[in-house]
């Protein structure tokens, strides 16, 4: 699998070229083009671990699995919105990834929303993770570019959770709530998470949730029925 990521880090899509019957995970909606592929669409992990995907982590239903006939093929895919794309190549590792952030994967690497440390994400007001483990490429999608950090031991870094993209698993957390900071779309106090090096974290430079806040108040009010 050979991966170029392309027009970085405003608009980027990433052009994977794939050997005969080399297989490239990626969610629905993802691909911009290809050829030479065949294309699967499938529950992944069977049909309790794709409801929870859905369910929990905003992921969708079915992912789509595009194999590369005997000569090879060529796969395009682009977020859904304008940002940067990160090719990571895991090694029996794992990273927890915001779920709008997963954007594909080789067959070889595994998502899952059902972990341990689950909990802890499903109760902050949106904030979801899937859990990314196995050995191969992992394409990550951003709101922005991505900013990344290598903490060392005992290291620790507050992120605003609008601006986490993934981090590795070894990496200790704690999910908290700030007051006086504005919370995405929820308002309020906002919501944090500390992180305890050693480990990699990928931020990025802009956030969805921040999006919604600008554009919501701006949008047009329903005009009033004449009596």
């Amino acid at each position: 699998m050979k991966i170029d990521i392309l027009y970085k880090p405003s608009y980027s899509m990433a052009r994977i070229l794939l050997s005969g019957g080399e297989a490239l995970r990626a969610e629905t909606g993802a691909m911009v083009g290809m050829k030479g592929v065949q294309v699967e669409t499938r529950m992944q992990g069977g049909f309790f671990r794709s409801l929870v995907r859905t369910a929990f982590a905003g992921e969708s239903f079915f992912i789509n699995t595009f194999r590369a006939k005997e000569n090879g093929g060529e796969v395009y895919l682009a977020p859904a919105l304008p940002g940067d794309i990160y090719n990571m190549e895991i090694k029996e590792e794992a990273y927890l990834v915001q779920s709008g952030s997963f954007l594909g994967s080789a067959e070889s690497v595994e998502t899952d929303a059902k972990w341990s440390g689950a909990r802890t994400f499903f109760s902050g007001e949106g904030l979801i993770m899937l859990r990314c483990f196995g050995q191969g490429n992992l394409l990550l999608a951003s709101y922005g570019a991505i900013h990344e950090l290598s903490l060392s031991e005992g290291e620790t870094f507050t992120v605003d959770t609008g601006h986490l993209v993934a981090f590795s698993e070894k990496i200790g957390f704690e999910l908290r709530t700030v007051g006086g900071l504005k919370a995405t779309v929820m308002g309020g106090e906002g919501l944090v998470v500390d992180l305890r090096g050693p480990g990699q974290v990928m931020l990025q430079t802009r956030s969805e949730g921040a999006l919604l806040d600008w554009i919501v108040p701006r949008l047009p009010k329903p005009s009033a029925k004449a009596e």
